[in-house]
């Protein structure tokens, strides 16, 4: 790999930028000043940047309060991206973990590790995921019973089992409340809460296999997962 795009990859900037600092002798490979950013490296060099030593990153692992108005992709031309959010050396990396409609909010991983993605998202793992939803209408007054048993939203299979708790009324035509899924289809929640009796106007993810939205995040922030958080996720086994 060239040095200049491993210098990129490794977050310290641009390849325009990393270009500049190593005409700027910035840059050591094994103790020695580089000013040629088209040597190849293979990253078991030590390589640093300011005297400080760096090393490419893998493995990465982020929790992402996603905010409404942006959407789950690479790039758009209309509007704003989830990566938008992230810095460019990192962006280039990321994959989206569990994906969230344009007006909804809330939790959401980001990993440059497509494996945890399959293990994490695939259908077969039935991993739990928890909204938080306000809705216009009234509950039917089974509903609980019925998502614990699940329900018909027009697809070819009733949903699976879920959970529906903590309703709350909000003045005479609105409710909200908790509601807990095992799978990822098309607008799942809205459908659900539509079968049984309303019409959702706010969404929010607020948990995903066990792991809540950081309380401290305000949308559009982020931080890495903990080494506590990876371990329940299980990526052990995925690294």
């Amino acid at each position: 790999m060239r040095l200049e795009k491993y210098l990129a990859d490794c977050g310290i900037g641009t390849r325009s930028q990393c270009k500049t600092y190593i005409r700027q002798g910035l840059i050591k490979v094994d103790g020695a000043v580089i000013k040629n950013g088209a040597i190849k490296v293979r990253g078991t060099e030590k390589i640093s940047f300011q005297d400080k030593s760096i090393s490419l990153q893998k493995n990465l692992y982020f929790m992402f309060h996603k905010p409404a108005g942006c959407i789950c992709a690479t790039k758009d031309e209309d509007g704003k991206t989830v990566l938008d959010y992230f810095p460019s050396s990192l962006a280039g990396k990321l994959l989206i973990a569990g994906r969230l409609d344009k007006d909804t909010e809330g939790l959401l991983f980001l990993t440059d590790n497509g494996a945890f993605i399959h293990q994490l998202m695939s259908p077969k793992k039935h991993v739990e995921k928890t909204y938080y939803f306000e809705a216009a209408g009234r509950l039917l007054e089974d509903a609980v019973q019925r998502v614990a048993e699940g329900i018909d939203i027009g697809d070819e299979l009733p949903t699976k089992p879920g959970k529906l708790q903590n309703i709350q009324t909000i003045g005479q035509e609105a409710f909200s409340g908790l509601l807990t899924i095992k799978e990822g289809r098309y607008h799942q929640v809205k459908r659900m809460i539509k079968t049984l009796g309303g019409k959702v106007f706010y969404l929010k993810r607020i948990s995903i296999g066990g792991i809540n939205l950081d309380e401290a995040l305000s949308p559009g922030e982020y931080r890495p997962l903990t080494e506590e958080e990876l371990q329940m996720l299980g990526t052990g086994s995925v690294k």
